[in-house]
């Protein structure tokens, strides 16, 4: 490989690096937008499915925040998106989906709940 080839291939590895570091949101932002959407589920009036029964939203929000605290403690959740899909869409004991129902709406997986809650908080106006 000659070096110019190898510096070009640098410099374009340093360019990947930055957008992914810049398009990452902080620790701090990370945490906020989780416990928004554990609180969003909470406030939701919504039914929350977990191994074949169905709970209120108070329930499901405390059980998000267990979970939560677990990945967090073991430094395993740093966007949304892991705590969406290692803490919000299936149960760590049986791995089957979670589901939320809403009133007068049909059943869906939580992880799509949960991702269209992150997309509004992150469109919210501050």
């Amino acid at each position: 490989m000659s070096l110019a080839l190898r510096a070009s291939l640098c410099v374009l590895i340093a360019a990947f690096a930055t957008v992914a570091q810049a398009q990452a949101p902080s620790p701090a932002k990370a945490q906020q937008e989780i416990e928004q959407l554990i609180t969003a589920m909470g406030s939701s009036g919504c039914q929350f499915q977990r191994n074949g029964s169905w709970y209120p939203a108070s329930e499901a929000q405390s059980h998000l925040r267990r979970k939560y605290d677990y990945l967090r403690k073991r430094d395993m959740v740093a966007t949304a998106e892991q705590f969406i899909e290692r803490a919000g869409s299936q149960s760590s004991m049986s791995g089957k989906a979670y589901q939320v129902r809403c009133p007068g709406q049909p059943a869906v997986p939580s992880s799509t709940w949960l991702t269209r809650r992150l997309a509004a908080i992150r469109h919210a106006p501050p």
